[in-house]
């Protein structure tokens, strides 16, 4: 899960970060040479601040945590390398912090931070899938190396810088495609039709994979979906906007975003707001540490009401977004109350190549609820203090405190029937991955349809399916059920039809058991402003059949 809202690569202007990472500058720089790479041996410090600032050995509480690390080195019965007692001087810090999400990361964990919460690497610009036990190429992004190679769909990869993909992991297959910019990797793919592997020696390139997921559906209601708050996610989000003036209602799909970097989160809540009010509020350690964000543009879609759809994994940004919409009466929230992540980290440089993220703020919403949910060390909630503030919108609409967004209807997914357990229950019992199983029919029915605009699945390859479900280890008893059936035959349905790039019929397919966008339709359907989503708030949610 990416929790970080604010990057800096000096520590110079974060004042309640500094002392924690002078003394680990400090423990790094007066560790023994003889240490390891990367803990003990002395090297220059993130500024030149920093290097003036360091504790001197004469300072009476460097010379007893020096004597300390001396001790253990020499004396303990367990005996360890320099270097393993200078990480364990460093992780106790951390640990003794009582803050849940501080780390020190190391070179190759801050890269793939990175690539997590910027959707950016050196690749070639493919998604990729293990079907029937082949890395088969499933996405070509446009624009990138591969598109230029001719690279298609369904390619099957069987081969890597000369050695074999059979049996690879997706994991492994990136692992080796990707690497620098600039540099060739070499490909061997098997196309249907063609006898022999095609070969290709393809050059790397700076590839992003967007965060934003967006089309019409429902009698012209617009869905965008937010999968993280990546950099770019606010210019992704706008231009869905704009591809999207013409709905008559939208749908923000902020469940399971992790959050991401502030900028983009106050940046995408921006699109919304009217200009020139509070977004969100930081509070750090000392007064000086404060700051009230205000939207700085006109809003995309100031007219058409909008349903933001929440869950217990939304956090950070995420959570941003969301409570600066509810609070200013721009969108009614549907769902189930958010993480709360209302913590700020920040990422500060180390010697080599290392990172400390450090939480340094709070974040606060418009009407300053607190974000914050606490939690111990391991990240478990702990005991909740009622909020006793009454939160009260412009429009007149209270808003409950306490941590977290709580939704203005909340509505919890549904969990799967008796036929259906059974049918994933009796799946695991048979080491067979249905999941797999599920996409490599939806993709092969698909590559089948071709760019049929009125596609579906045969009744036929559907039995033909189930059939080979029982063959591999489902009893037929359990596969006869007919809620079972509907399940499955619902499940690879909608992977079809986002298999033929027709996201509108798999959305309209998902909402038959996705509770919460169901009420969001049924709510927008019903409504032509905010207002009027607002006012029928208090409407029962029908039952689930």
């Amino acid at each position: 899960m990416v929790h970080l809202l604010r990057r800096t690569t000096s520590v110079s202007n974060h004042a309640p970060a500094r002392v924690t990472t002078l003394l680990l500058v400090a423990l790094l720089s007066l560790a023994p040479q003889a240490a390891s790479p990367g803990l003990g041996q002395s090297t220059p410090p993130p500024s030149t601040t920093d290097t003036q600032a360091i504790p001197q050995t004469n300072s009476l509480e460097v010379q007893v945590l020096l004597g300390v690390v001396e001790a253990v080195r020499r004396q303990a019965l367990t005996e360890l390398s320099d270097s393993a007692v200078w990480e364990l001087a460093i992780q106790g810090m951390i640990k003794e912090l009582n803050d849940p999400y501080a780390q020190i990361l190391s070179a190759d964990e801050y890269g793939a931070f990175e690539e997590s919460a910027t959707g950016n690497y050196a690749g070639i610009g493919i998604q990729i899938q293990q079907l029937n036990n082949t890395i088969t190429v499933t996405g070509v992004f446009r624009g990138t190396p591969a598109d230029s190679a001719g690279l298609l769909v369904g390619d099957r990869i069987v081969e890597v810088e000369g050695q074999s993909a059979l049996g690879w992991t997706t994991s492994q297959a990136a692992d080796r495609i990707r690497g620098e910019r600039g540099t060739p990797v070499s490909i061997m793919i098997q196309r249907d039709g063609i006898d022999l592997p095609i070969p290709h020696t393809i050059r790397r390139d700076e590839v992003h994979y967007s965060s934003v997921t967006a089309t019409t559906f429902a009698d012209s209601l617009g869905y965008v979906r937010l999968d993280r708050v990546a950099r770019g996610s606010m210019m992704e989000v706008d231009s869905a906007l704009q591809r999207l003036q013409h709905v008559k209602g939208l749908v923000l799909d902020l469940r399971h975003n992790p959050g991401g970097y502030l900028d983009e989160g106050l940046g995408v809540a921006d699109l919304f707001l009217p200009r020139n009010i509070p977004v969100a509020s930081l509070r750090g350690r000392g007064p000086e540490d404060r700051n009230v964000f205000r939207s700085r543009r006109l809003p995309r879609m100031p007219d058409i009401p909008i349903v933001v759809l929440v869950d217990d994994f939304s956090a950070s940004a995420a959570e941003i977004i969301a409570g600066a919409l509810q609070d200013n009466d721009r969108a009614l929230v549907v769902g189930d109350r958010t993480f709360g992540k209302g913590s700020v980290q920040t990422l500060i440089p180390l010697p080599q190549g290392r990172w400390l993220r450090l939480t340094t703020a709070s974040w606060y919403t418009p009407l300053g609820r607190s974000l914050t949910r606490y939690r111990d060390k391991e990240g478990s909630l702990l005991p909740e203090v009622p909020d006793t503030v009454s939160y009260m919108t412009s429009q007149g609409r209270k808003i409950p405190g306490g941590g977290g967004i709580l939704p203005d209807v909340v509505v919890t997914d549904d969990t799967l029937r008796t036929a259906e357990r059974a049918v994933w229950n009796t799946a695991n019992a048979a080491r067979m991955p249905l999941t797999a199983r599920g996409a490599e029919f939806a993709f092969q029915q698909a590559r089948q349809a071709g760019n049929a605009p009125n596609a579906v699945i045969p009744n036929s390859a559907f039995d033909d399916f189930v059939n080979r479900l029982v063959r591999d280890g489902i009893p037929a008893d359990v596969l006869r059920n007919d809620v079972a059936r509907r399940y499955l035959r619902w499940d690879v349905e909608v992977q079809f039809y986002e298999r033929l790039g027709q996201p509108g019929r798999a959305l309209q397919l998902r909402a038959e058991r996705d509770l919460p966008l169901a009420e969001a339709i049924r709510r927008l359907r019903g409504a032509r402003t905010q207002s009027d989503l607002f006012a029928a708030m208090a409407a029962p949610t029908p039952s689930p059949n």
